[in-house]
Formats: structure tokens, C-alpha cells, sequence
């Protein structure tokens, strides 16, 4: 027999069109979360924004700076994920846990790599920029 959560009750996901509000909402509510609680979101989202502008004028094709700017979402991307892993991680076991530990430092190595993809991208190209 199925027992009922004394948590909370949360509406169904709903199919179809409604569903796509509902789900524009939960998405901007993630963000909110993100840039209030992570100051990693804040930091590469100041990264970003300082470095957008500075993509219209090194990039040499349209698609030279698609590449700078998806970078740029790549690693608010990863930090986001991150923090959503540490977020359950501590929820469901807050005491120390080989697993979770492990978890955590794989979401902070995702982190590292889309660092190490912008530096990558951003650097070689700035590099052409100002050299050639």
C-alpha cells in the first residue's frame, strides 16, 4: 500500500503546451537559485558578461563567435550541475559518504573542464587576434 508524503503537495507534470510554461518558470526559479546561492554561478556569469561584449570584436565568423559564446553557456552549464549534484548530495546524505564525495568531485571536474574549455577557446583566440 502506497503511503502518503507529509511533504508538500506538488502538481503533476502536465503534457502538451501547459507543460511549457510551467517549465519556463521552473527554469528561471533555477537560475534565481543559482545566482543567489553558488557564488561559482555568480563569478563565471561576471566572467560571461564581461567577456560577450569583447566576443563581437575577436571573433572572425559568425561561427567563431557562436563557438566563444557557447563556451561561455558551457561553463554556467556545468557550474549549474554541479551545484544541483551538491544540492541532492547534501539533502540525502549530509554526513560523509565515499560515494558522494566522489560524486561531487566528478561534478567539480565537469566544472574544471568547461573551465579549461573556455581558457582553450578564449585564449587561442585572443592570441589571433592580437598577433595576426
Amino acid at each position: 500500500m502506497h503511503k502518503e508524503s507529509k511533504s508538500p503537495s506538488i502538481a503533476k507534470n502536465v503534457s502538451g503546451i501547459k507543460r511549457i510554461p510551467r517549465a519556463i518558470a521552473c527554469s528561471l526559479k533555477g537560475y534565481k537559485v543559482a545566482w543567489l546561492y553558488e557564488s561559482g554561478f555568480r563569478q563565471y556569469a561576471f566572467i560571461a558578461l564581461l567577456l560577450c561584449p569583447l566576443s563581437f570584436f575577436i571573433a572572425q565568423s559568425t561561427t567563431h563567435w557562436f563557438v566563444l559564446i557557447a563556451s561561455l553557456v558551457f561553463l554556467l552549464f556545468s557550474e549549474i550541475i554541479n551545484t544541483a549534484i551538491e544540492a541532492v548530495s547534501d539533502a540525502t546524505m549530509p554526513e560523509y559518504n565515499e560515494l558522494i564525495g566522489r560524486a561531487k568531485d566528478l561534478g567539480s571536474a565537469g566544472v574544471f573542464t568547461a573551465v579549461l574549455l573556455v581558457i582553450l577557446i578564449w585564449g587561442v583566440s585572443i592570441f589571433e587576434f592580437v598577433y595576426f
